[in-house]
């Protein structure tokens, strides 16, 4: 809703939006039940990165384990149900209303405790500028790929192009996707792009990326791999 009263999903030109958690898209990634609602993008929030996960099931994911090797730190509200986190090597129940804090380099993965399980999620490097890094519209791409419309998955892909931050990112993730959605010849094309400008980022990911499965019997591959 926006504005005025509650139950529009378009933003009006006020200036200003109010709308609520179940107003935002349901963006469900491969199977896992994790289900993205992305809120940075449906706002284009910009100071930093803001999200909120959402598990139909118990035991479904809600937060990926990671440590933010980036200097990255997060700040979680669990706003619906209850939420099984691990932090460190603590793992506890979060219900509703519970705020969690994983400074940069802590381990975190969560999982729903409850069904409908509902956590925000925010985070950024302290002194920096925030800068999307793309894996927002790898979600939302792939959820499109699953959904049999490959063409809006690239669609969403490409648009990311645009953005000329991390440009190896943005072409390696183009890759990523073509070669599922079995464009072998773009998917490579964009590999070597993605490889000329930050050979050592690709190299890092290529080995165990099952995403670029599909073309590891290519040669043209196999000399980019090299």
């Amino acid at each position: 809703m926006s504005g005025t009263g509650v139950g529009s999903t378009e933003p009006e030109e006020k200036g200003y939006e109010i709308l609520s958690l179940d107003d935002l898209d349901r963006v469900p990634y491969r199977g896992s039940g994790e289900v993205l609602r992305p809120l940075r993008r449906r706002l284009g929030f910009r100071p930093f990165g803001v999200n909120v996960w959402s598990a139909e099931a118990t035991g479904d994911k809600l937060i990926p384990p990671h440590e933010e090797e980036s200097g990255h730190e997060e700040l979680y509200v669990v706003v619906r149900g209850t939420a099984r986190f691990t932090l460190g090597e603590e793992t506890f129940d979060a219900p509703a209303g519970t705020l969690v804090h994983a400074p940069p380099g802590t381990f975190r993965v969560a999982t729903a405790a409850e069904p409908g399980t509902m956590v925000l999620a925010a985070g950024g490097k302290a002194g920096e500028e925030f800068v999307p890094h793309g894996w927002e519209d790898v979600h939302m791409a792939f959820a499109k790929l699953e959904a049999g419309d490959a063409a809006a998955g690239r669609a969403i892909m490409e648009e990311a192009l645009a953005d000329d931050r991390e440009p190896w990112g943005r072409h390696y993730n183009l890759a990523c996707y073509l070669a599922l959605a079995g464009e072998t010849d773009d998917a490579l094309e964009h590999l070597r792009t993605a490889v000329e400008l930050d050979r050592g980022n690709v190299l890092k990911w290529l080995p165990e990326d099952s995403d670029l499965d599909p073309l590891r019997d290519d040669a043209r591959f196999k000399e980019l791999a090299s």
